[in-house]
């Protein structure tokens, strides 16, 4: 049931269709409380900045605490959150996706793939890669000036999606802005027919005079505008909270990041001995740790006695090393990655084990890959919809369906005898699927048929000479 007094986003959809100036304050205030500090934080520490990096050390100097910028600080990040990250595209998407059709000789089925070729697939791991580290990405899609269906990935930072207000969120409008190199901000607003060009300038936002027609439809073809139906940017979810990966682990990462970069300073710094002082020409301790440090000396007062004693402190190496593995496996636990340097398992490990090893990996995408199908089934409906334009082929986009290649670290001898083994007991065609030389089932099962037929053949040329060679006495 929709409330009794209207919402910002019923309020913004009247307002745009009745073309009120008012519009533009209510775009303001969707951008001013657009957050996007979490997302930047994953893909900050996406990009090895952690924060670490920013550590600064403090003294007190007459009780009052400064930046110490003598000190050994060392910042020494682990880029963990990008192995994790990486391990996960490389699972679920670093081998191209397939697309299947419901129908037998599906006539479409040759358009989707063109659509939706190589460069798709150059595309999808980006998507899983800023998914991962925002928690969201959206995918634009259009119509180019050749006609051609096209797409581009906009960042998370720079959408605001407008839902309805049921339970389903349904996208119905949209905005986007980004801003130029000298500075100025463009500001686009979307619904289901069409988009509208602003621009925000010292005297607040205001329509983009460089656009002619303002607002547009969402592509033309031809000489004729069309709007989708939709709005049309498609959401890629990392999962059903849309946060980031770094959620899970961070505070483990910067622990991690703390020790080692601590434990680097107490090495590296001066200040791991003890110093026993006797007969010190100065007063102020300060002075001393300065004089130290700068001038690798001290200065006593000659007296008899007098003179400086270091004793060497014991650094826990061991207790450090230990607790850092510790953190180790508490980050592949939390963030769901696989430990590879792990020896728990062997130098041959066999398919059950591996597949153990990799049984969190495989729960984190199985995840994203519900969430990136139900995105896929959306692009569908659209690539359907243009080929009912372009090439007036009707297509059902619920007949195709896209199936995740994984890739994991397998027993290939153990997989190679396991196919063989099943000759006989499930079909030819299943057993080649899971063999892990081949790739292409379809075209494996042709080279096999023309060999056959090539052997057929010459068996039926060497018969055939025999049966004319004279038989002797």
């Amino acid at each position: 049931m929709y409330p009794e007094s209207p919402t910002h986003t019923e309020e913004l959809i009247a307002l745009i269709k009745s073309n009120s100036q008012e519009v533009t304050d209510i775009i303001k205030e969707y951008i001013e409380k657009h957050d996007t500090s979490k997302m930047d934080e994953g893909v900050r520490y996406y990009f090895n900045e952690s924060d670490i990096t920013k550590r600064q050390i403090y003294k007190y100097e007459n009780d009052k605490k400064v930046v110490d910028e003598d000190a050994t600080n060392n910042k020494l990040p682990a880029n963990w959150h990008k192995t994790l990250v990486d391990q996960k595209i490389s699972y679920l998407a670093g081998k191209p996706i397939t697309i299947k059709s419901k129908k037998d000789n599906d006539s479409a089925l040759e358009s989707i793939n063109n659509i939706l070729d190589d460069d798709f697939d150059d595309v999808l791991p980006e998507l899983v890669k800023h998914a991962s580290n925002k928690g969201r990405e959206w995918l634009l899609v259009y119509v180019d000036e050749n006609g051609d269906f096209d797409y581009m990935i906009v960042p998370a930072q720079e959408f605001i999606p407008i839902y309805d207000n049921t339970k389903r969120k349904n996208i119905i409008g949209g905005i986007r802005f980004y801003n130029l190199d000298d500075g100025t901000r463009k500001i686009e607003l979307w619904d289901d027919q069409q988009v509208t060009f602003y621009e925000e300038s010292e005297d607040g936002i205001v329509l983009d005079v460089n656009y002619s027609v303002n607002p547009q439809s969402h592509f033309y073809y031809g000489e004729k505008g069309y709007g989708w139906g939709k709005v049309p940017y498609i959401e890629f979810k990392n999962n059903e909270e849309i946060v980031s990966d770094l959620i899970f682990y961070k505070r483990l990462i910067d622990a991690f990041e703390l020790i080692f970069s601590d434990t680097t300073n107490t090495i590296q710094d001066v200040q791991k001995f003890i110093y026993i002082l006797k007969g010190y020409d100065g007063t102020k301790l300060e002075e001393f740790v300065t004089n130290l440090k700068r001038y690798r000396t001290v200065k006593t007062d000659g007296r008899d006695g007098s003179g400086l004693d270091i004793k060497q402190g014991d650094i826990p190496i061991a207790a450090t090393d230990s607790l850092l593995d510790r953190i180790t496996e508490l980050i592949y636990q939390a963030g769901q990655g696989v430990n590879v340097s792990t020896d728990k398992f062997g130098n041959n490990p066999t398919g059950v084990a591996l597949q153990f090893l990799y049984s969190f990996l495989d729960m984190k995408a199985d995840v994203m890959e519900r969430k990136f199908s139900k995105a896929l089934k959306r692009l569908m409906w659209f690539v359907c919809e243009y080929l009912s334009i372009a090439e007036n082929t009707q297509a059902d986009y619920k007949d195709y369906s896209f199936i995740f290649n994984k890739s994991m670290i397998t027993n290939r001898t153990e997989e190679v005898n396991n196919a063989n083994n099943s000759m006989g007991n499930v079909s030819k065609e299943t057993a080649l699927a899971n063999h892990p030389f081949i790739t292409d089932v379809q075209a494996e099962l042709e080279r096999i048929e023309r060999e056959k037929d090539d052997f057929d053949s010459r068996q039926e040329s060497l018969g055939g000479e025999d049966e004319d060679e004279p038989i002797g006495d």
